[in-house]
Order: C-alpha cells, then structure tokens, then sequence
C-alpha cells in the first residue's frame, strides 16, 4: 500500500501570511485535521470518543519547513505510522502538491491514547491496536528521510 493520504486542503486565503505564503501554524493545523482522520482510521472517530471516552493527545510536534506553500495550492498529507506501543503512537506526516516530487512540510508527532475520565493515559482497546498494526503492516516500510528522531540544537562550532 503507498502511503496513507489523511488529508487534502487547498491553501485558503485566510491562512497565508503578508508574503502570500502558508502560515507556519496553519501548517500544524492541516497536520492536526491528518491525525484527525487517521484517528477516524483507527477506531478513534467522535462517535468512538464519546462512547469509549478514549482520544490521542499530541504530546510532542516537530515540523519542518521546507518549501514555500503559496495561496490556492491544493495540497495533500500522506501519513506514516512509525510506530506504536500499548499507549503510544508515533507518527510521520508529510504535505505534498501535485507535480513537485519532494515534501513540501514534515512532522514527526508523538501521541498518547488518553482516558477522558482522567484525564490520564490509557492502553490502546483492542480494535484501535488492530487496526494500528494492520495499517502499519499494509504501509511497508516508512521511508528513510532526515525529519524523524531529529533533535533541534545548534552546531557545536556555531
């Protein structure tokens, strides 16, 4: 399966900046509305939510800029899970538009599988750690790319 395609948006006039290019958090945000939907992937949908009372909080976000986004540009995200444990989900999205072969953006986003109640974390149920690994199965394997594991730091001679 090539990569899961999450989320597609045109760039609207509202999120660019005085430049006539993407914003730096509407970046997250068409990131946000990827997770959003493959949440709904994983058995995580509002209707889930509500009545299992479970959701994913983003405990960590890296992203990179990588290109300019300009108004008006449909854009995609392809998703990539990187990994997941019992309460954990590690997750690589990158934004993408049609005849420009490299990522436009990354995110490497870590996410935890939450008990509203608590709130506080909780194991994934059984249907949405299924339905994990059967993504993360059908994927193949995440491509190699310098956007994950990252740490952000100046040079040691800078």
């Amino acid at each position: 399966m090539p990569a899961l395609i999450t989320y597609r948006t045109q760039v609207l006039e509202d999120w660019v900046d005085y430049n006539g290019h993407l914003r730096d958090a509407f970046y997250l945000l068409i990131f946000s509305y990827a997770t959003d939907a493959l949440m709904e992937r994983i058995g995580l949908d509002a209707e889930s939510r509500g009545q299992g009372g479970n959701s994913l909080f983003t405990l960590e976000a890296h992203i990179n800029y990588l290109h300019e986004v300009k108004l008006g540009t449909e854009v995609w995200v392809q998703t990539h899970i990187v990994g997941f444990d019992r309460k954990r989900l590690h997750v690589y999205h990158s934004l993408h538009r049609a005849g420009f072969g490299d990522p436009l953006a990354a995110s490497e986003q870590m996410l935890l599988h939450v008990d509203l109640a608590g709130p506080k974390s909780a194991p994934f149920s059984q249907r949405s750690s299924a339905a994990l690994a059967a993504t993360l199965n059908a994927q193949g394997p995440v491509p190699a790319n310098a956007y994950t594991g990252r740490v952000i730091r100046l040079p040691a001679n800078g």
